[in-house]
């Protein structure tokens, strides 16, 4: 029979378990689909100049002009906007049958891979020590069941 504490470490364990293995199951998704957006985007290649409309915390929003004459602003924004202020002239590359899907030139999913491997590497970093502990207070709990019987 399993006691309160005992049952509390157990599913504290799973939770920590869970929650960083799902951080690592999503940085590995954005990973992948940083890759797809840069293989789509190099599949139907066209190239213009944008202008750079706002930067904010989660997106930056450009404006360009395709060969067709039509003025596209990606709701989403620009991948990879690191170093971009507003008012800025910048050659973008985009998806020729989605405008919708646009990059600074010369940047690619490459510049995921630091801060989506720091995350995981810090959330295991995190979680690692948290698990041991679980597990080392359910140790030191099942040791002291039987001195007591």
């Amino acid at each position: 029979m399993s006691t309160r504490g005992e049952r509390v470490r157990r599913v504290g364990w799973w939770v920590t378990l869970g929650v960083a293995s799902l951080l690592t199951v999503m940085c590995v998704c954005l990973l992948f689909a940083a890759i797809r957006n840069d293989g789509a985007i190099a599949a139907q290649l066209g190239t213009a100049n944008a202008t750079v409309d706002s930067v904010a915390f989660d997106r930056t929003i450009i404006h360009f002009e395709t060969p067709d004459g039509i003025v596209h602003s990606p709701a989403n924004g620009v991948l990879y906007p690191d170093g971009l202020a507003a008012g800025q002239l910048v050659r973008i590359e985009y998806d020729a049958t989605d405008p919708e899907l646009a990059r600074v030139a010369g940047r690619s999913a490459t510049l995921t891979l630091l801060p989506l491997g720091s995350f995981v590497f810090f959330t295991w970093l995190v979680a690692g020590p948290v698990l041991w502990w679980i597990r080392r207070l359910n140790k030191r709990a099942h040791a002291e069941v039987p001195a007591a019987a």
